[in-house]
């Protein structure tokens, strides 16, 4: 798999909405992800599934950046591997082990209007990440997105992001040999017009993960999920 941006990736309005935007070199993107191609089409013609949600409501136990607490450790090491974070290197898969994830990731960037690119429905059980952004492990807000479900296959890759909950164990392989482990910290759900895009791509200084897909119940006169399910982890031992 290629490191750099798929171009057969569609762009993220798509049929379902607006498209996310990336703003400058901050990279703070505009997601209302109102239909951001994390998606939903009704499955085989019928109403499409209804994806795990979230206990907590939006916003619950957000990570505070202003903190700078640490899970506890044993090795002195291991607290300096969490606040130093890791050098940048591109990911390969992610698993989630209360979801039964262990997905291949692919390379995400943008489209030329602008518009963040999301894998092509015909790989919806991968996931993306956004290249222009850190890498998992690096400090900041590493983002990875991905579908949660399609007219083809059903449930995908994400479909069961809503149901990871504190403490939850994320691992992601990384092209340098290496492994970041995330622990999440809270897991919501947001309508897309209401998208965290602070807490999600603004900054961070310890090394964090968010994991983004299309939420709520579909909606089969627009076509759409409402919300979006965010999942917000923070590097652990």
């Amino acid at each position: 798999m290629s490191s750099r941006p798929d171009p057969t990736a569609r762009r993220a309005g798509g049929r379902h909405g607006h498209p996310w935007r990336a703003a400058g070199t901050a990279v703070v993107v505009l997601l209302a992800m109102v239909g951001s191609g994390l998606l939903g089409a009704a499955l085989n013609g019928s109403a499409a599934l209804t994806p795990p949600q979230p206990m907590a409501p939006a916003g619950a136990g957000l990570p505070d950046p202003d903190r700078a607490d640490l899970p506890a450790v044993a090795d002195p090491a291991d607290t300096q591997r969490v606040s130093a974070g890791l050098p940048r290197a591109a990911p390969t898969t992610i698993s989630i082990p209360r979801i039964g994830v262990n997905a291949s990731i692919m390379a995400l960037g943008t489209n030329p209007d602008g518009t963040v690119q999301v894998p092509p429905l015909e790989q919806a059980l991968l996931a993306g990440w956004y290249e222009p952004g850190p890498s998992p492990g690096e400090p900041g807000n590493a983002v990875i997105v991905g579908h949660v479900d399609s007219a083809a296959i059903g449930p995908a890759v994400f479909f069961s992001l809503g149901a990871l909950q504190p403490g939850d164990i994320i691992t992601v392989n990384r092209q340098d040999g290496s492994s970041a482990t995330f622990r999440v910290d809270s897991v919501s759900s947001y309508p897309k017009d209401a998208f965290p895009t602070e807490q999600v791509y603004g900054p961070n200084d310890r090394p964090s993960l968010r994991v983004i897909t299309c939420g709520g119940q579909f909606d089969e006169t627009t076509g759409d999920y409402p919300d979006n399910t965010i999942v917000f982890a923070t590097l652990h031992p």
